[in-house]
């Protein structure tokens, strides 16, 4: 019998490259995005296309409710729709943190909560939260999407115990730098906090330009950095994931990603020390 898996966010990236690695495993792919037109060309491929905001409710219970009507189950939810907010803390408004929890954090619990109850159901299924290294080790500028990651990873933890006694498995996948738009968009978001010095919330505060520099210079969530890898290399991991019968509760695609999990157990004077020396060795 066809499994059917729905994924978020894959207009490109990793949402794309997973929606083409489970058709060609024969998958029934539900592939979705905000815009329908990003996502024709995999309505062309095979996949089933559809609209989705992970934001808004109604799109939710809508795509979810159709799936269960022609399909009968969900055997797999990839959560992939995300972004990332980048910058100091201080420098990034209260409405952007609500943004970036609001896609990165309540979308995957509003898709879990929606396809949960056929999955409990039918005593099978498996969700995948794509998450981030960077969910398990916070860096400089990086606080506001890590924390939406951590929070990702501790639902995540908590939903693998929730639902063990229902066989439904959830796994984190935590990628690395990957060569898609990802860091092109996080680009935009941190030069979008003008050069202002107005302390405001339309603007730098002034405190952090050193950071700004290192970013534009670094690069610091490049995907064509050293380590980084293909959107193929997660999607292989996702459908590997998906594919198990016992999958693992957090899958890391690359050496990167494997390396940067164990900094974390490292005491955190070590780390702060680490990221002074970056910092100095920028200048």
């Amino acid at each position: 019998m066809q499994e059917t898996v729905l994924i978020t966010g894959c207009s490109s990236g990793i949402g794309r490259a997973s929606a083409l690695a489970f058709l060609e495993e024969d998958w029934t792919v539900y592939a979705t995005a905000r815009n329908p037109a990003d996502v024709q060309t995999l309505g062309e491929a095979g996949c089933e296309i559809a609209t989705l905001d992970v934001t808004d409710d109604g799109d939710v219970e809508r795509v979810v409710d159709r799936i269960l009507d022609e399909e009968g189950a969900i055997d797999c939810l990839v959560n992939n729709a995300g972004y990332g907010r980048f910058g100091p803390i201080e420098d990034v408004p209260v409405a952007d943190v609500h943004d970036q929890f609001d896609v990165n954090v309540y979308g995957p619990h509003r898709l879990a909560r929606a396809v949960l109850p056929s999955m409990r159901r039918e005593r099978d299924g498996t969700i995948i939260n794509v998450s981030s290294v960077l969910g398990r080790l916070s860096m400089p500028g990086t606080g506001v999407y890590s924390g939406s990651k951590h929070a990702l990873e501790a639902m995540s933890d908590a939903l693998r115990n929730e639902l063990a006694e229902y066989d439904v498995d959830v796994v984190v996948v935590e990628p690395g730098p990957v060569r898609t738009a990802f860091s092109e968009r996080a680009d935009r978001e941190v030069r979008s906090d003008d050069s202002s010095s107005s302390g405001s919330d339309d603007g730098r505060s002034g405190a952090y330009e050193e950071f700004y520099r290192v970013f534009e210079d670094t690069q610091l969530v490049a995907g064509d950095g050293p380590g980084s890898v293909e959107p193929e290399t997660v999607a292989d991991a996702v459908v590997n994931a998906a594919s198990m019968t016992q999958p693992p509760a957090r899958v890391q695609p690359g050496t990167l990603p494997r390396a940067a999990v164990l900094a974390r157990h490292l005491p955190d004077g070590v780390r702060d020390a680490a990221y002074d020396l970056l910092r100095k060795l920028s200048r």
